[in-house]
């Protein structure tokens, strides 16, 4: 077995710690939601030297888990890496299956788990399951309109969920991603829980035509006006033939995360890249490293993007699938057999 370099493990620690400290910052006006990041700062330490004690035994486990709950969506937006899977139709995880996975990842010591889909909140009973684990953080990335009053009254009362809207840029970008008239019913949606005192964000989707856009400090200043204080940067990753030119430049990367560092001195809000931000904790953090990804029907796979790689045995025959075994077991198996060359 090819030995772990485990050196950048403190450094993302580190990195969560300060997310939630800025976190803290930026809140102090919220006094509901300052104690319950004051909360958060000790459960995430704890959650911390939990893993530490794993990685003392043999089994590094990751601090993040991306799940993917479901393949269901109300939009069909162009370029969506999730559609693009074609996976074959197989049942995804039931309630009670979706619950036993977020439970035993938090005894191994997952403090963070991005709920993604499909539309996760096209199986609105997962705020169900937040509920009974707050010290669980919950970035719930949704395309916003099934954001309801029901909805909303839920995520009041569990401020571990953090709802992430996804976006393209104005209503020109978005709409002609996502469907018409879709930029100004999220305008409706994101009116409802700043009015409420959510505490909410967006994500990005970076590309060639909109980079100039997103990256502009009116635009960032426009949504923080409106209430938004967590900010997502997703390189577009191209999954369809002809969308190439979608992609990134190399000057727009470098450019990527001058302007990030820009907007973190001018707004007190949070600001993540992906991937760009990976680069500091030596490459790629999917298989293990920095998370694993969950797949609606259970299995535990490296990445969401990662169309071409199969997981469905192991040297055994055996599927990585929590339907079958143990997160615990999955992800040593996953990590044993894609770490060594996934770096």
């Amino acid at each position: 077995m090819v030995k772990r370099d485990s050196s950048y493990i403190e450094l993302f620690d580190e990195s969560i710690r300060g997310l939630f400290k800025d976190a803290l910052r930026i809140s102090l006006n919220d006094p509901g939601m300052a104690l319950f990041l004051r909360r958060t700062i000790k459960w995430q330490a704890q959650a911390a030297r939990v893993r530490a004690a794993w990685e003392e035994k043999g089994l590094h486990v990751p601090a993040f888990m991306i799940a993917s709950i479901t393949h269901r969506c109300n939009l069909q937006c162009s370029g969506c890496y999730a559609r693009a899977h074609h996976r074959p139709v197989e049942e995804e995880m039931n309630n009670a299956e979706l619950r036993s996975v977020v439970a035993e990842a938090s005894e191994l010591g997952i403090s963070i788990v991005l709920l993604a889909g499909g539309e996760p909140l096209a199986r609105p009973e997962i705020l169900n399951i937040t509920r009974d684990f707050p010290r669980i953080i919950f970035p719930l990335f949704t395309n916003g309109l099934l954001l309801d009053s029901a909805a909303i009254v839920k995520l009041k009362g569990q401020r571990n969920v953090i709802p992430v809207i996804s976006m393209e840029g104005e209503e020109t970008e978005t709409d002609a991603r996502r469907g018409k008239g879709v930029y100004r019913r999220l305008q409706g949606v994101i009116a409802d829980l700043h009015g409420e005192r959510i505490f909410f964000g967006t994500s990005i989707t970076v590309t060639q035509r909109n980079f100039d856009l997103v990256t502009d400090e009116r635009f960032i200043g426009g949504l923080f006006a409106r209430g938004c204080r967590l900010f997502f940067f997703i390189d577009y990753v191209p999954v369809e033939e002809g969308t190439d030119d979608l992609v990134l430049t190399e000057a727009q990367r470098a450019q990527e995360a001058e302007a990030i560092l820009s907007l973190r001195a001018n707004f007190p809000g949070l600001f993540v890249a992906f991937p760009g931000g990976e680069e500091e904790f030596g490459g790629c953090l999917a298989a293990g490293r920095g998370f694993v990804h969950l797949s609606p029907e259970g299995r535990v796979e490296p990445c969401p993007f990662s169309l071409l790689i199969s997981l469905r045995g192991d040297r055994t025959g055996e599927r990585v699938d929590v339907r079958r075994s143990e997160v615990k077991r999955c992800t040593k198996q996953l990590i044993w057999r894609i770490e060594p060359s996934h770096r």
